[in-house]
């Protein structure tokens, strides 16, 4: 998958990404990678993650996550992961994950409402 398969859209001060179906490693530090340039880019006061395509979690990709809400939070904003699956929130919960301070949502709409940018 290559880095333009992944678009970070700006709306008001908040960042919209949506993880593409079945990431993998290199997709997953890519997403980061650009996620922390737009915050900067942008200062921007949050970031919605809509991981609503994403049918499977593996432990890379939850670190990885976990790690960029962390991120956001030191550059300022907060991170929303919004979208999450059934099967997916199993799987977390199974591998004992602990989103801290990420917040979550059923859907962008809510976690855009999350964010005040409703």
């Amino acid at each position: 998958m290559s880095a333009d398969s992944i678009s970070v859209n700006r709306i008001r001060e908040v960042l919209l990404v949506t993880v593409p179906p079945e990431p993998d490693d290199e997709t997953i530090t890519m997403l980061q990678e650009k996620v922390l340039a737009a915050m900067e880019r942008h200062n921007a006061r949050g970031l919605v993650l809509d991981i609503s395509t994403v049918d499977t979690l593996d432990s890379f990709f939850a670190r990885t996550i976990i790690e960029t809400g962390q991120m956001v939070k030191l550059m300022g904003g907060r991170t929303v992961i919004a979208g999450m699956r059934t099967g997916v929130a199993i799987t977390a919960t199974q591998l004992g994950l602990v989103f801290g301070h990420l917040l979550t949502a059923l859907d962008v709409d809510r976690a855009l409402d999350l964010l005040g940018e409703s």
